[in-house]
């Protein structure tokens, strides 16, 4: 029997821990490992020797994060709790909201995400690895997204599913100011069991800079007046930049976040700030420990996707996976939208969901370019995705 019968995105696993995947070990886009400066860029210095579950290093490590993992008097929210939810994402750039999946569409979560990962880990290993590691990324590391030669997974009932929900939309609508915001993908990122390294804290979008009259009717709605001229009101600006990001994200959790099973870490207050975050040798300890520790299965984090965040290490036996879904600001343009949800899945939305995919739907009759099809390297995904 595989490791990969009956898989599943919670509990123990048999999945991961594979000890012949080198630490910080990355593939360029054919599977070769990389080497030189691209090879050096993003690793964590401080992983342990080998991926293996009681090396000494690894014991170590997990005993140091049992202690300190988690950032302290994290305030976990409930779905009515809408403008404390839109007050703390302004604050800090993110926030954590329990009970955003009900039973059934926490199950629906669980299944497409075990799913969609099968897929792509059943693409063999070389050289006596387990899994093939993805293009780009630290081993024991895949995206939902990045994976699939769509790059969304928008053509998928599940994650197209959760795009409006009872618990998400009113929140969704507060921040952004209305409902005139939109769907931009969806898919999500996981670590395996044995992902001993800590991701490079790094921002999913740098700010544009960019004022349009939709920007500023948008920073109205919020309650933002510019008191002068933009140039001469500096308080006014930044509050407008602060306040609408140009996405929102919402990852969902299909299982606790742990001290042990790879929480992400966000580090609040840095999505107006400029400049990049620290490399992973320069970044202090107390960023490393800023972690999301007791959100729990079924809650979401909407992050403002300009905020520092990382994945961490996943010392446990269990895949921690957070499928998502993107929205996009009331003032992009549509260059920042692609259609990668077929017309019958958009069909089947309800009529709000309708609205805010319209800029991502194909054409009747017109399947997107690489949907269904995923593979760890970026070369094979690019065939793939011309072969349709």
């Amino acid at each position: 029997m595989s490791e990969l019968d009956k898989l599943q995105v919670y509990g123990d696993s048999p999945v991961g821990w594979c000890a012949a995947t080198k630490p910080n070990e990355r593939v360029d886009e054919y599977g070769a490992p990389l080497e030189g400066e691209r090879a050096q860029r993003g690793l964590d210095p401080r992983a342990p020797a080998r991926r293996v579950y009681d090396h000494p290093e690894v014991q170590a490590l997990r005993a140091h994060l049992k202690a300190h993992n988690g950032i302290q008097q994290l305030e976990i929210l409930k779905p009515h709790e809408i403008d404390r939810a839109a007050d703390i994402f302004f604050r800090d750039g993110f926030v954590v909201v329990a009970d955003l999946l009900d039973p059934d569409a926490l199950a629906q979560f669980r299944e497409g995400s075990a799913r969609v990962l099968k897929q792509i880990l059943e693409v063999p290993g070389v050289g006596g690895r387990k899994y093939l590691t993805e293009t780009g990324r630290l081993p024991h590391r895949y995206s939902y997204g990045t994976a699939s030669a769509s790059r969304q997974l928008l053509h998928d009932p599940v994650w197209a599913g959760m795009v409006d929900l009872a618990t998400t939309t009113p929140i969704l609508t507060r921040i952004f100011g209305g409902g005139d915001y939109a769907v931009m993908g969806a898919g999500g990122d996981l670590c395996l069991p044995g992902a001993i390294e800590y991701q490079e804290l790094h921002a999913d979008v740098r700010e544009p800079n960019a004022f349009p009259q939709s920007r500023l009717d948008q920073a109205r709605r919020l309650g933002i007046e510019l008191r002068a001229p933009m140039e001469e009101d500096h308080r006014g600006r930044q509050l407008i930049l602060e306040r609408t990001p140009p996405m929102v994200t919402i990852n969902f959790l299909t299982c606790d976040l742990t001290w042990e099973n790879g929480p992400i870490r966000q580090i609040a207050g840095t999505q107006g700030r400029p400049g990049r975050p620290p490399s992973p040798a320069d970044e202090p300890e107390w960023m490393r420990l800023s972690t999301l520790v007791g959100a729990p299965a079924g809650a979401g984090i909407f992050r403002d996707n300009r905020a520092w965040h990382g994945a961490t290490p996943n010392l446990s036996r269990e895949i921690r996976a957070m499928p998502n879904v993107e929205y996009g600001a009331p003032w992009l343009d549509e260059t920042w939208y692609k259609p990668t949800m077929p017309h019958e899945i958009w069909e089947a939305l309800s009529p709000h969901a309708q609205r805010i995919c319209r800029q991502i739907k194909s054409e009747p009759g017109v399947w997107p370019a690489g949907a269904g099809l995923m593979h760890p390297l970026a070369a094979r995904r690019a065939d793939l995705a011309t072969a349709t």
